[in-house]
């Protein structure tokens, strides 16, 4: 992979992983967890999304194929999942349950959703397939390497939640929560479409 490429792939990546737009999801999803919480969930969905997304660079195809899963597919079901959250958010659903379960450990969204479908969802599970496919060791190696400055990229932002909760107050976090689930909503049906999209005779 020359410099070139490398550029492109990170460009690429950057765009579809999106770590600038994920940071205010990050913040909408751990509303009023302390920094040290948050940091862990940080870690946490960083470090699962990069694994998901170094697993499906190697086997993806193999691994859906195997399990009879079309990239349409898993994109559909992705957003039907993003879609869920989404209207969590909307109705506060979330808050509710945390201020319900006052004496138990917040949920925790490292996992869902934030490593999969946001960080390793399908346009990034996609592009790494396309990246690596048909490439030599050092250049699916390059590829992986490009995909971890782009999740650093992701951690570093995400540690700018509590200053961002801070600055916005109360009044400015739910604003920010419902805006937000709005465009998760359209994000999730945006998946949808494109699965459906490239399902023959769609």
């Amino acid at each position: 992979m020359t410099s070139v490429e490398a550029v492109t792939a990170f460009t690429a990546l950057f765009v579809v992983i999106d770590p600038i737009g994920l940071t205010p999801i990050f913040v909408a999803l751990t509303a009023g967890m302390s920094a040290r919480h948050r940091r862990a969930i940080a870690i946490r969905a960083c470090l699962i999304g990069a694994l998901l997304l170094i697993a499906f660079a190697f086997l993806g195809e193999s691994i859906l194929g195997f399990l009879g899963i079309s990239m349409p597919a898993f994109r559909i079901a992705g957003g039907i999942l993003l879609f869920l959250t989404a209207l969590e958010m909307l109705f506060e659903k979330r808050t509710q349950r945390r201020e319900g379960q006052a004496d138990h450990p917040p949920p925790d969204p490292s996992v869902f959703p934030l490593a999969l479908p946001l960080i390793a969802g399908p346009g990034a599970i996609a592009t790494m397939i396309l990246l690596t496919d048909q490439a030599s060791t050092l250049g699916s190696v390059q590829a992986i390497g490009v995909m971890l400055a782009v999740i650093a990229v992701v951690f570093v932002l995400f540690q700018l939640a509590t200053p961002m909760e801070r600055m916005l107050g109360h009044t400015g976090n739910n604003v920010v929560t419902r805006l937000l689930g709005m465009l998760l909503a359209a994000l999730s049906v945006q998946f949808v479409l494109d699965g459906l999209s490239d399902f023959p005779g769609w």
